[in-house]
């Protein structure tokens, strides 16, 4: 189990309330995300995967915010190229990474927005991924070398030198950039740009696949970066028995069958393909592997709330080393409500994955 790290969520949301849960008037206050944040650092977390979308607060300054309140606490601050532009992003996470000691970590996320919102538009998703492989390749070159010069189809820059400078920690020359997507484009993008490679909830072989498929091509289009790590974003509901988290599992999607859960999601991404494999998961039974729980998905649940891993700590916890054993090392785990379960899963869980 050595080398693997885990985080939590911050669905970074003006809307509270999820999956049938209480709703707080607060819950996305300084003070309630920063007891969240300091909870982490308590119970075992390296920190929190903080979610993205046009009518959601800002992340980067949620980020920082959080940075500055906690002392070791790691924010994976989701962004977006066109909402950023490469320059301005390298900057503002240079500067937060120099001010917080090397604690920033980047998801950059391609799917829907409301793009028009702030003024971006895309075209196809070939044109899509094709961007954000330029953003994720002058990011790291500008946090990397001085007086950088590219004129790509998307995005350019003249001389361009990011201060502060970021220091090397250990063998960390900049912030690990996180990615995700199934499709081909987005594989492409991963095997040639991203640090890691976020999966969903997937049963292990399809997890299996992806890997062996993306290591080989990594080879294929000579990447010339450090290997591909991947990363696994799930659900995962723990109780003290097996007994008790069936019936807490069974009982959410029952509310969520009614409707009663409401319609909110982590992610709404639609019809992407990602999405699409785990909405596609329900057909094969509600129970696949040992104890991923598939059912969510046909009731509302989205992204990482499409399937959970359902269990007490120890049959989560064995189900989590079978997925490390394929070569999973970064893990982003949530359920709510999210403080309390966050407590009970670093108390509980982490320690067997130790």
């Amino acid at each position: 189990m050595m080398g693997s790290d885990f985080l939590w969520y911050i669905p970074n949301d003006t809307q509270s309330g999820h999956r049938g849960d209480v709703a707080d008037p607060d819950h996305n206050s300084l003070d309630t995300l920063t007891a969240q944040a300091k909870a982490m650092e308590t119970h075992g977390w390296k920190g929190a995967l903080i979610g993205t979308g046009w009518g959601r607060p800002d992340t980067f300054t949620v980020a920082t915010a959080l940075v500055a309140r906690t002392t070791t606490f790691e924010p994976l601050i989701a962004v977006r190229p066109g909402y950023w532009k490469p320059a301005n992003f390298a900057a503002a996470a240079a500067t937060l990474d120099h001010l917080s000691n090397g604690r920033v970590r980047v998801n950059v996320v391609s799917g829907p927005d409301e793009l028009a919102a702030y003024g971006d538009k895309e075209g196809d998703q070939t044109q899509r991924y094709a961007r954000t492989r330029e953003f994720m390749r002058l990011v790291r070159r500008l946090w990397t070398e001085e007086n950088v010069t590219f004129a790509g189809e998307h995005f350019q820059v003249a001389g361009s030198t990011v201060q502060p400078r970021l220091a090397q920690i250990g063998d960390r020359r900049h912030p690990r950039l996180y990615f995700g997507g199934a499709s081909e484009a987005a594989e492409r993008v991963a095997a040639t740009e991203a640090d890691v490679q976020l999966f969903w909830g997937e049963p292990l072989e399809g997890v299996r696949e992806r890997i062996e498929r993306l290591k080989a091509l990594s080879a294929t289009l000579d990447r010339d970066l450090p290997p591909l790590e991947f990363g696994l974003r799930i659900t995962t509901l723990v109780r003290g028995t097996s007994q008790q988290a069936w019936a807490d599992a069974e009982a959410k999607v029952a509310r969520m069958a009614e409707g009663s859960a409401g319609s909110w999601q982590d992610h709404r991404h639609g019809v992407a393909v990602g999405q699409r494999r785990l909405l596609d998961l329900s057909r094969q039974g509600d129970v696949l592997d040992d104890n991923l729980y598939t059912a969510p998905g046909k009731y509302g649940g989205g992204g990482a709330g499409t399937t959970w891993l359902v269990g007490s700590a120890e049959e989560v916890a064995r189900a989590l080393r079978k997925y490390e054993a394929l070569g999973i090392t970064h893990f982003i785990l949530s359920d709510t409500p999210y403080l309390g379960e966050l407590e009970r899963q670093g108390s509980e869980l982490l320690p067997l994955m130790e």
